[in-house]
């Protein structure tokens, strides 16, 4: 499969993985929007939002309860933003939830191996 984050729960690419378990991983994204720009991605290769089971979906949704608090202390945001790209907005066609910290001022200024260093000590 040439499926970018597949390979990615594979281990054929890297990462700064933050979460898994055996149904999802939380990856820092690889072109963020803001810092600490985050994804929930499922293991199972699902393209779209209408094709997801309701179980794993709510998985999703609770994994991303679980980050908000970190992100939050950890990059010091004031709020956080919960976002699936459908159709033509999604960049790579499986199945992702972007986790986007809120900041005062919003944009990406650190790299990624700052922000993972912030968030996993």
């Amino acid at each position: 499969m040439d499926c970018v984050f597949c390979k990615i729960i594979s281990g054929e690419f890297n990462s700064y993985k933050l979460y898994e378990d055996d149904k999802v991983i939380v990856i820092l994204a690889a072109d963020p929007v803001v810092d600490g720009h985050s994804l929930v991605i499922p293991k199972e290769h699902v393209e779209d939002i209408t094709c997801v089971s309701k179980e794993l979906l709510s998985h999703m949704y609770d994994v991303a309860m679980k980050m908000t608090p970190v992100l939050m202390e950890k990059m010091n945001a004031t709020a956080i933003t919960y976002t699936f790209n459908y159709g033509d907005s999604q960049s790579v066609k499986h199945l992702h939830l972007h986790l986007l910290p809120d900041y005062t001022i919003k944009t990406a200024s650190k790299s990624m191996e700052e922000v993972f260093n912030i968030i996993t000590k």
